[in-house]
C-alpha cells in the first residue's frame, strides 16, 4: 500500500480498520467496508500541502531522490496529486450533478442515444413474426422502455454505476437469489424495470471473486443488497462507463467512475473564467492620478472626499475636470480581444472530457484550435452507437425476453424467437435530403432495369416495402390491373 509506515510503527485503529476492509459473513460473503476502506485509502493519497510548494516545482523534483519502491520514480508532487483524484463518492456526486452543465454533460448522450429509436427484427422467419413485433412494440409502451433506457445512461454517467432489475412476481421466496432461470418467469408475472441508486445498495462477493484473480468473475459483485435483500447478478443489468483497473475496483465499491469526478474540476475553471468576463467588461479601465503623494497623504480625509467627488463624473457620459497645472491623469484599458476564446477553450475541454461535442453541448461555434466541429461530431456518433450496442442491447434483449415469456408467447405459443434489435440511424435527412436520395435511388433502378436485372414489378415491390419511400404500401393489385391494361392494349 502507498505511503504504508514500518509494521512495527502502525497504529492499532489503522491496522483495525484494514482488517474490517471486508467482514465475512455466515453466507460466505465478503462485504466491502466503505467507511473503513475510505478512510485506509485516504492515508495513503494524500495531497501535498501548501508548504511543498507551487504544482509546477514538481518539475524541479529530479527522479532519481524518488522512492522507487513506492511511485516507481515519479516525482513526490505529481505522484501524489494524481492519487488524490480518486473515488469522490456517491452522494458527491448526486450534488455535482445538479449543475445543469454538468447534468447537461451526463443526459445529453442517453436522449441522443435513443432519440431516431429502433426496430425489432426476428433472427429467422416465422409466421409468427408480425404479431410478435406488433406484441413487442406494445410492451415496449406499455413498460416505459424508452424512459427506462435514458434513465439508465443518465444516472449511470452521474453515479458511475447503474443497475436495473428486471421485476418478476414469483412465488419463490429465493428467486432474486438464485441465478436467473427462465422457466421462472410464469405467464402475466413481468412487472418491468426498476432501477437502484447505488447509494441504495452494498456489492457482496463471493470468496471466489476476491482470492482467484484468474476467475471470470473476479472483482465482481456476485450479489447486490437493497433494503435486506440480495439479488443475484443474473436477474441484474449494470453499466458502469468509465471502468477502472481490479487495484482501484475496491475503493470504487467496485463500480466506477463518474462523470461528475472527471469533469468538475474543469467545469469549475470554465464557469470561473466565464464570471470573469463581465467583471473585466465593469473594470478594464484603470485611471492613473499622478499627485504629490506626501501632500495626498497628509490631508487623507480631504483627498478621499476629492477622489469620492472624482468618481461622481467618471463614467463614460460625465465631464472629468483637472487641475492643468498640477494634475496628471493617466487611463489604462486592458485589451478584451481573443477574450471569448479563451472562455470557450475551457468549456471545450469540459466537452473534450464528456465525450461530447461542444457544438451540441453549448449551441454555440468553437473557438480556438482551428476547429469546424466535423471531426467531433463524427467522434460523437460513433459514441452513441457504443452505447447502443454495448450497454442498451443488453438491457433491450433480457426485457424483450422477459416480455414474451410474461406476456406473448402464453397468447402466441410456439417455439421461443431470436428478437434482434436494428437501431435506426441517428441522423435526420431533411427534405432536400430526402428529396436527394430517392433521386438516387430512382437513377440506380433506371440504371438496373436498362441492364435487364430487374422489372418494372421489382422496382414496385421495392418501393412498397421502402418506408422512406413517397409510394410505401401500395397496394399489389393496382400493379396488376395497370399491368393487364398495358398487356391488351399491345
Amino acid at each position: 500500500m502507498f505511503g504504508r509506515k514500518p509494521k512495527q510503527q502502525e497504529d492499532e485503529p489503522e491496522v483495525a480498520a484494514r482488517q474490517s476492509i471486508y467482514t465475512t459473513g455466515g453466507d460466505n460473503l465478503a462485504r466491502p467496508n466503505a467507511i473503513a476502506r475510505h478512510n485506509v485509502l485516504s492515508k495513503h493519497f494524500v495531497a501535498p500541502t501548501s508548504s511543498d510548494g507551487a504544482m509546477d516545482s514538481a518539475l524541479e523534483v529530479s527522479p532519481i531522490k524518488a522512492d522507487l519502491s513506492i511511485n516507481g520514480g515519479v516525482p513526490d508532487s505529481q505522484f501524489y496529486w494524481y492519487g488524490a483524484q480518486g473515488f469522490i463518492g456517491y452522494q458527491t456526486a448526486a450534488i455535482m450533478s445538479q449543475h445543469w452543465l454538468v447534468d447537461k454533460a451526463c443526459l445529453m448522450p442517453a436522449r441522443d442515444a435513443i432519440r431516431m429509436g429502433y426496430e425489432c427484427k426476428l433472427g429467422d422467419e416465422d409466421e409468427r413474426g408480425e404479431a410478435i413485433i406488433e406484441a413487442l412494440k406494445r410492451s415496449d409502451k406499455r413498460y416505459g422502455i424508452t424512459k427506462a433506457m435514458r434513465e439508465f445512461i443518465h444516472m449511470g454517467r452521474v453515479y458511475g454505476v447503474r443497475v436495473a432489475i428486471f421485476r418478476v412476481e414469483s412465488g419463490d421466496q429465493e428467486y432474486y437469489e438464485k441465478p436467473f432461470n427462465p422457466d421462472g418467469v410464469t405467464p402475466g408475472s413481468y412487472l418491468g424495470i426498476s432501477q437502484v441508486d447505488p447509494i441504495w445498495m452494498v456489492p457482496l462477493l463471493n470468496d471466489g471473486a476476491l482470492s482467484d484473480p484468474a476467475s471470470i468473475s473476479f472483482y465482481e459483485p456476485e450479489f447486490y443488497s437493497i433494503n435486506g435483500r440480495k439479488y443475484h447478478r443474473s436477474h441484474c443489468c449494470v453499466y458502469v462507463p468509465f471502468p477502472v483497473p481490479d487495484a482501484l475496483k475496491p475503493q470504487y465499491l467496485f463500480a466506477g467512475k463518474s462523470l461528475p469526478q472527471l469533469i468538475y474540476e474543469r467545469v469549475y475553471s470554465a464557469e470561473r473564467t466565464a464570471n470573469e468576463a463581465p467583471q473585466l467588461a465593469m473594470t478594464k479601465r484603470l485611471i492613473v492620478h499622478k499627485t504629490d503623494g506626501a501632500g495626498f497623504f497628509s490631508n487623507l480625509q480631504q483627498s478621499l472626499s476629492r477622489m469620492l467627488d472624482f468618481t461622481q463624473v467618471r463614467d463614460n457620459y460625465g465631464a472629468m475636470v483637472i487641475d492643468k497645472e498640477a494634475d496628471d491623469i493617466q487611463q489604462h484599458d486592458t485589451s478584451l480581444a481573443d477574450l471569448d476564446a479563451v472562455i470557450m477553450n475551457q468549456y471545450q475541454l469540459v466537452s473534450a472530457i464528456a465525450e461530447v461535442p461542444a457544438t451540441k453541448l453549448l449551441g454555440t461555434t468553437p473557438k480556438g484550435f482551428n476547429a469546424t466541429g466535423e471531426a467531433e461530431a463524427e467522434d460523437y456518433r460513433i459514441m452513441l452507437e457504443s452505447i447502443q450496442s454495448n450497454d442498451l442491447e443488453p438491457l433491450l434483449a433480457r426485457h424483450h425476453l422477459m416480455t414474451w415469456l410474461s406476456d406473448i408467447k402464453p397468447q402466441l405459443g410456439g417455439d421461443d424467437p431470436e428478437i434482434n434489435v436494428q437501431w435506426q440511424p441517428l441522423d435526420s435527412p431533411t427534405a432536400a435530403e430526402w428529396a436527394d436520395i430517392n433521386l438516387k435511388k430512382a437513377q440506380a433502378a433506371q440504371i438496373y432495369a436498362g441492364l435487364g436485372a430487374i422489372d418494372g414489378e421489382d422496382i414496385r415491390e421495392r418501393l412498397q416495402q421502402d418506408k422512406e419511400s413517397d409510394f410505401f404500401g401500395l397496394e399489389e393489385k393496382e400493379f396488376e390491373e395497370e399491368t393487364e391494361g398495358v398487356a391488351g392494349n399491345v
